[in-house]
């Protein structure tokens, strides 16, 4: 079956001031519109004016074609011996062309390009700060190694190489204007706040770096660890997300810095966006009295979970209140309650997701059969032995719940505890300070928390932001100001088409650009649209690239 190529040479004319007439020669091919049915005219190259442009180059372009397919080219110089097509250079461009639109629709390019207005800077600084957010989404590697990145392996829009003090020196910018970038971003993307308050989840998260000396007064301090590296040092992040799982905000303290001292200056930085209303959601960890009053100041207001077996007597109460769930998504019920009179009152919701709860008590069970294996081999064992075994059993993390000692101190499975844990199987309980706030937000806007930890697997995971190798103090705070700006686009592209980046990243990393040398000259083109890459860039409403880049027609006599 024979292949049609619809593209064509045309001449569209147009009228000037004076009244002269200049033609212009484009390279075009006919589409039909989806909404109207009606053909239309794309134009993929535009060669220039009629008057000006080099006949002998597009006849060597025709002739080029066809010997390419192997029809007989009368016009000319007649036909050639062979095809004569070197194909110079072929690399990614997908990835980055997707990521370097969703940079212009934030108006991102704008933005640094106005606070770089009175610099003095030789390189393309906003460019160079979109190449080492785009190396973190795509192929996360050190600054060193961005330089043989950008040489070889990646087409980046408006940059072919790059210097690792470029580097260096952008990130240094990047810094100085960090609190206004921030505050930019969270102003572009608020059109994706859907509820009527301005909610934000917060948490925080440690990485680590690959040494073990820790700086005396700086960020690089050793620190309760959540990579579970409590032998380095390392820094914790804080990120603020909507309730898309879009990150507007992040933060970078000390390694030593514990969660609950951080409270107030995030609200406080929350404050001077001079946002109409702030709701905060925090995890259980977050939890305290002296934390639910900072975030309550200046009018602000909380949704915090509840650890349910905290043993405190609020908690007991609402876990014990009476009343019936109602369901407000599928796999989602909840119930108010709410405990206490006068300044003692405080509203709980009890959210309740019988899907989780099936899980729950699999896992539990799961345990349970686990633990009476442990129970059975340590029947077996002796004298000090035994009692190494008998220890370790009852102080384990999650073992010691469920046990209890009889009266001859053997340890034994608690009926009792099991049964206690049961009841809580598949809830959760959120405290809320906002009695304006529907259950169903509550209940919804907690859940969303989740998109938080998400960003932190994302960062860890994806984009590499672990392990670091930076010792500034000031290059480390621009390393996670790149990952976060990173994070801002990939989550902007699953929000928008549905998938996950890794599948967005594999489609669109499929489509190359591909540099070919023929006998009249250089073509730069990339390769056809895929049905997959076509549906992601239709949902996060970019155009498709031209299909032809450039194209360089070779002198004669050369």
């Amino acid at each position: 079956m024979p292949y049609h190529v619809g593209m064509y040479i045309r001449v569209i004319r147009r009228k000037n001031k004076n009244g002269s007439v200049t033609g212009y020669v484009q390279l075009a091919h006919n589409y039909r519109d989806p909404n109207t049915g009606q053909p239309k005219a794309k134009v993929l190259y535009t060669f220039g004016r009629e008057d000006e442009i080099d006949l002998e180059a597009l006849r060597r372009l025709a002739q080029s074609i066809h010997r390419f397919v192997g029809d007989e080219f009368t016009a000319g110089r007649g036909q050639s011996e062979g095809i004569q097509t070197t194909l110079l250079d072929s690399r990614p461009m997908g990835g980055a062309y997707l990521l370097d639109e969703l940079w212009r629709q934030l108006g991102l390019d704008e933005v640094l390009r106005e606070r770089l207005a009175d610099r003095k800077f030789k390189a393309a600084v906003e460019r160079v700060i979109f190449a080492m957010v785009a190396n973190r989404a795509l192929a996360p590697s050190s600054k060193l190694a961005m330089e043989e990145w950008v040489d070889r392996e990646v087409a980046l829009p408006g940059m072919t190489e790059l210097d690792v003090w470029q580097a260096y020196r952008a990130m240094d910018f990047l810094l100085d204007v960090a609190e206004d970038l921030q505050y930019e971003v969270f102003r572009r993307v608020s059109d994706l706040l859907n509820l009527d308050v301005d909610l934000l989840f917060f948490d925080t998260t440690s990485t680590y770096f690959e040494t073990e000396d820790e700086s005396d007064d700086g960020l690089r301090r050793k620190g309760y660890s959540k990579d579970h590296r409590p032998d380095l040092p390392q820094v914790v992040i804080g990120l603020a997300v909507t309730r898309e799982g879009i990150p507007v905000r992040c933060w970078t303290w000390p390694g030593n810095t514990a969660d609950m001292s951080v409270v107030e200056e995030v609200k406080q930085d929350l404050i001077g966006w001079r946002l109409g209303r702030v709701i905060t959601v925090v995890d259980r960890g977050f939890v305290s009295e002296s934390n639910l009053r900072i975030l309550q100041r200046a009018g602000g207001h909380y949704i915090a979970g509840e650890k349910m077996t905290s043993g405190k007597p609020a908690v007991e109460a609402a876990l014990a209140h009476p009343g019936r769930f109602r369901e407000v998504r599928p796999n989602l019920k909840v119930k108010e309650v709410v405990v206490g009179d006068g300044e003692a009152r405080v509203r709980y919701v009890l959210a309740f997701n019988p899907e989780e709860a099936k899980r729950d008590a699999a896992r539990r069970e799961a345990m349970l059969r686990e633990l009476r294996m442990e129970l059975e081999r340590l029947k077996e064992l002796q004298g000090e032995a035994h009692t190494k075994a008998h220890c370790r059993l009852a102080s384990h993390p999650t073992f010691k719940r469920y046990l209890k000692q009889d009266r001859w101190g053997n340890l034994r499975i608690d009926p009792e505890a099991v049964r206690q844990a049961a009841h809580l199987d598949g809830k959760y309980l959120i405290r809320t300070s906002d009695d304006t706030l529907s259950v169903d937000d509550v209940a919804l806007g907690y859940k969303q928390l989740l998109m938080v930890e998400s960003a932190f697997r994302t960062l860890k995971t994806t984009l590499d932001i672990r392990p670091m190798y930076h010792r500034k103090d000031e290059r480390i705070r621009s390393h996670v100001l790149l990952c976060w700006l990173a994070l801002l686009l990939v989550r902007i592209a699953e929000v928008q088409t549905g998938r996950t980046w890794s599948d967005i990243r594999s489609h669109m990393q499929a489509m190359h650009r591909v540099t070919k040398s023929t006998l009249e000259g250089i073509v730069v083109q990339r390769t056809e649209t895929t049905e997959a890459q076509r549906e992601i860039l239709r949902a996060l409403r970019i155009k498709e690239p031209p299909r032809i880049l450039k194209v360089e027609p070779r002198a004669r006599g050369l």
